[in-house]
């Protein structure tokens, strides 16, 4: 008997759709006799979707996707179609490349954050993990570059060069050594948490006029980690922790987003004066 196509294209074959029933079917059994749900092989009982694995994680982190495309774009409108441009049609602002990159990063984060959470596999497992390592990586580097306003391209490379050389160490272990669970959330969560503390820092001491928009997501991001430590199973099968956290990023993108578009007419403003 064929599967349907809807189960063959995620590489759900006869033994794997087995599994997940009798899965299933266990923790029926288990609820009958007023138990908790375990984890099998490390994770959640979740309850397929048209062979999704974990819809509400993966609707989620579509909508991170959007909120960063929406994000981004409008930076890019701004930056071009909105703000004053140099002679030579470049923006004033010395971020702006910076912040394209991010941009790019960040979608693709939240792509492979989708596609991973449709179907655990280990392909998907490994480009899930290298792409929020790539992203918390480079906003380790963005947060530096902006807080201490470093403006200069050597500067700049002196200051990329060993994080991106430690980065690319830790992706290329996770994916061509051993993939450590364990090490891997000790690397993602400090690299998280010096970000947080640079930002709520420069905030703190900096007059910039949009520092309440950093300290909510500096604020709300610190808390939304918590969810990340505290798991917990599936509600109903489908929303866990790991899920809620996907939620809380959608409104913090948003205004992390609109932090950025005011920086970028901050120093615009602040450069064309100095110009005068």
């Amino acid at each position: 008997m064929q599967e349907p196509l809807y189960l063959r294209w995620k590489q759900w074959d006869c033994q794997s759709d087995c599994r997940y029933h009798c899965m299933l079917d266990r923790e029926k059994e288990r609820e009958s006799f007023g138990h908790g749900p375990v984890k099998y092989h490390g994770k959640w009982p979740f309850k397929r979707v048209y062979g999704i694995q974990e819809p509400a994680s993966v609707a989620l982190s579509a909508l991170n996707l959007a909120m960063h495309f929406h994000g981004w774009l409008s930076f890019f409108i701004l930056l071009y179609y909105k703000l004053p441009l140099k002679q030579d049609k470049k923006a004033y602002y010395e971020y702006a490349t910076l912040w394209h990159i991010y941009g790019c990063i960040s979608m693709n984060s939240w792509f492979w954050s989708a596609v991973f959470h449709s179907r655990d596999v280990d392909l998907t497992e490994k480009l899930d993990y290298s792409s929020a390592v790539a992203l918390l990586g480079y906003s380790l580097i963005l947060a530096i570059l902006r807080s201490f306003n470093v403006k200069d391209e050597a500067a700049r490379v002196m200051v990329a060069a060993p994080l991106l050389a430690f980065v690319t160490t830790h992706i290329l272990f996770i994916n061509f050594y051993k993939l450590d669970y364990g090490w891997n959330m000790k690397v993602c969560g400090t690299m998280a948490v010096a970000q947080l503390l640079i930002w709520a820092i420069w905030a703190g001491v900096s007059r910039h006029p949009s520092r309440w928009k950093l300290w909510v997501v500096v604020v709300g991001g610190g808390l939304a980690m918590f969810l990340e430590i505290y798991d917990f199973p599936p509600y109903k099968g489908f929303l866990d922790a790991h899920a809620l956290w996907h939620a809380t990023t959608i409104p913090l993108t948003y205004i992390w987003w609109s932090f950025i578009r005011d920086d970028a007419e901050f120093r615009t403003s602040h450069l064309l004066k100095k110009a005068k």
